[in-house]
């Protein structure tokens, strides 16, 4: 006689519901999460062929969760909600996390590197204009854009910092420094924009705050 509290399992009835296996696409987002750390101090080297090799052989989406549930992000790459914090929640008037990657489109990515590389031919104004007309683009290219003035109003300041304490050594060497990292830096950043990287100048201060 069977026990009631374990009734027969009717034959239509599966014992567990059936994990849905990965497709490639879902592999590669979560690669993309995994290489976002990387740039971004979270995971090493070594870390990041571990993690990486074992996403390429994950089958179903347990598989990944381990990889990516440390990072502050999903496997599908989205930033992940917390409960607690400065930057909880995504509205009001909490201000975004700027390490956090924002998903971008092909044609964002050019937009984004197009105010990058636009300070050769057109500095501050190319920034400037790309940021004034991103609210109707992308959170991506505004981000950016906002990135590439910042640097340009803080190459301005050093230089006229600079030009001030033209009889000291220190100011010439900034100079110097300041003057290398804008005519390389901006090339550099327009590449990491069209890889949809989230650039960011190496820079002391920013003028300009997302908001």
């Amino acid at each position: 006689m069977q026990d009631p509290q374990y009734p027969a399992r009717r034959p239509w009835e599966p014992q567990a519901r059936p994990q849905i296996r990965l497709t490639d696409t879902e592999r590669d987002a979560a690669i993309k999460v995994l290489q976002e750390a990387f740039s971004r101090g979270q995971l090493d080297e070594e870390e990041l062929d571990e993690r990486t090799d074992r996403a390429i052989r994950a089958k179903f989406g347990s598989d990944l969760a381990p990889l990516t549930e440390d990072l502050g992000v999903t496997p599908a790459g989205t930033p992940r909600a917390t409960a607690t914090g400065p930057f909880a929640g995504r509205g009001g008037s909490h201000k975004a996390d700027l390490r956090e990657p924002l998903p971008s489109t092909p044609v964002e990515r050019a937009a984004a590197a197009v105010g990058h590389a636009g300070n050769y031919f057109f500095p501050v104004i190319a920034p400037l204009v790309l940021l004034l007309v991103s609210d109707r683009i992308s959170p991506y290219v505004r981000r950016q854009a906002m990135e590439s003035l910042n640097f340009q109003i803080f190459c301005i300041i050093a230089g006229l910092g600079s030009l001030l304490l033209f009889w000291l050594v220190a100011p010439l060497l900034v100079t110097l420094a300041v003057a290398l990292g804008w005519a390389v830096l901006p090339a550099i950043a327009s590449i990491a924009s069209l890889m949809g990287r989230n650039w960011r100048y190496p820079m002391p201060f920013r003028v300009l705050k997302d908001s």
